[in-house]
């Protein structure tokens, strides 16, 4: 959340897999690439998140979590846009040792 909010990019990228797949209302789903050009396109907006996790499960070099997302986002001209919702997230761990989110389905709404 504070490297999106900060919008280091990097940072946000190195935490994913590769192969990372977002799955959200109304679009087809959509990878890394995508993630970060959409990332850029938004560099210029404020965004205050926060993220509950309510349930986690690890299964090995896999792991998922079942989390609330509430987070606005504030363009530079314009109206806050409140969203919230639920997300299920599964990770995959690397070789590295680290953990890295490996698909993503995001349910968040316009509240």
């Amino acid at each position: 959340m504070f490297a999106t909010k900060t919008g280091d990019l990097a940072t946000v990228l190195g935490l994913m897999t590769d192969d990372v797949v977002f799955l959200v209302p109304g679009q087809q789903p959509f990878g890394k690439a995508e993630f970060a050009s959409a990332s850029t396109r938004m560099m210029d907006m404020q965004i205050e998140a926060a993220s509950e996790i309510q349930e986690i499960q690890i299964a090995g070099d896999w792991a998922f979590l079942r989390s609330h997302i509430d987070m606005t986002v504030t363009p530079l001209s314009g109206a806050p846009i409140h969203r919230s919702g639920h997300t299920l997230t599964i990770l995959r761990k690397g070789v590295d040792g680290k953990w890295r989110l490996s698909r993503d389905a995001n349910l968040l709404a316009v509240r």
